[in-house]
Order: structure tokens, then C-alpha cells, then sequence
């Protein structure tokens, strides 16, 4: 049996294909208000578009907006693959969150 790949051994092709099924996937999901299966696929396709994403495009210590929470800043402290851990504003618990849910402030 076929194991499917990681999102980190797709080309971008392939991840860009990923993102167009999981895309349909989660609509279908809004439609029939099956809101659990419909979370869990944002979630895939954030991943998704994280390992399309240019990390170099982010910098440890600069503030970025949270896409998902307008005006809500978050300071990078370190990167772990994909994901950029850090601060959001006022809050000093350390998440991870994947890079491609963070855009210039």
C-alpha cells in the first residue's frame, strides 16, 4: 500500500496540486457544515502552502501580521522547518505557527 507523501518531499507542482484538492475538499466541507473536516483542511492546506512559502522572506526578531487574526502581531524568536515559533503581541506563551499564515505587518 501507498503511503502518501510529506508535504516536505513534494515539488511545488505537486504541492500546488495538493493545495487545488484540499481547496475543493474544504468547500464541499463548508457546504454540507461539516465544520470539524472543514478546519482540519485549512489546516493541511496552511501546511501545504508553508513548504511553498520562501522562509527567507522572514526574519528572526521582526513582528508580522497573523493572516487568521487581523492585527494581531507575532514576533519571530526562532524557525523548526516551516514553522516560525515566537510571541504573539501581549502574550508570553511561545507557539509555532506555520510560516505561510504570517505577512508583512
Amino acid at each position: 500500500m501507498n503511503m502518501p507523501k510529506r508535504y516536505s518531499e513534494m515539488t511545488p507542482h505537486e504541492l500546488r496540486e495538493e493545495v487545488g484538492i484540499l481547496k475543493e475538499q474544504a468547500v464541499k466541507a463548508e457546504q454540507l457544515g461539516i465544520v470539524n473536516e472543514f478546519d482540519v483542511l485549512m489546516r493541511k492546506m496552511a501546511m501545504a502552502r508553508a513548504y511553498m512559502t520562501d522562509i527567507n522572506k522572514f526574519q528572526i526578531g521582526e513582528t508580522y501580521e497573523l493572516i487568521e487574526e487581523p492585527g494581531v502581531l507575532f514576533t519571530i524568536t526562532y524557525f523548526n522547518g516551516v514553522f516560525a515559533w515566537g510571541h504573539k503581541q501581549n502574550d508570553s506563551e511561545e507557539i509555532g505557527i506555520p510560516i505561510s499564515l504570517l505577512q508583512e505587518k
